[in-house]
């Protein structure tokens, strides 16, 4: 039952990977200031005519997602595990995910993704400093839960 609270504590992030794990993953142990961001979706293109009139259609565009965790995150280990293998391999990982906000009674399935670069190695600053994961979806679907 969604509450209407906006923390993202009650969050739940899980991850598939094609050929490579048989079972969904749930991700854990986020960055402390921040788990994920997803940039806008672009949706439409426009063009001006030489008249004045606004010409406009529909653009198909993937939706770029960077995910930030904990440098001694488990979940971390997860995404050396397909680097490495699509390193071997000299090939790519079908990602698709599922971001349940329980908060809000809200749902989103993240589709056909490619792990597109990660942190290799955390950067060593007082602390390791987290480390960030770039994921490229081919779409996203939102729903209620």
């Amino acid at each position: 039952m969604a509450t209407g609270l906006l923390t993202s504590a009650d969050a739940v992030f899980t991850l598939t990977v094609q050929t490579l794990f048989n079972a969904p993953i749930t991700l854990e142990n986020w960055a402390a200031a921040k788990g994920w961001e997803s940039q806008s979706l672009k949706l439409a293109d426009t063009r001006m005519s030489m008249d004045g009139k606004l010409n406009k259609g529909f653009v198909p565009s993937a939706l770029d997602m960077t995910l930030h965790f904990s440098p001694n995150s488990n979940t971390y280990k997860l995404f050396d595990t397909i680097a490495t293998a699509a390193r071997q391999g000299q090939t790519v990982y079908v990602l698709n995910g599922e971001i349940t906000l329980k908060g809000l009674g809200r749902k989103y399935t993240l589709i056909n993704g490619v792990l597109m670069e990660y942190n290799a190695v955390p950067n060593a600053s007082e602390m390791l400093d987290d480390v960030t994961v770039h994921i490229r979806w081919e779409s996203i679907l939102p729903a209620g839960v």
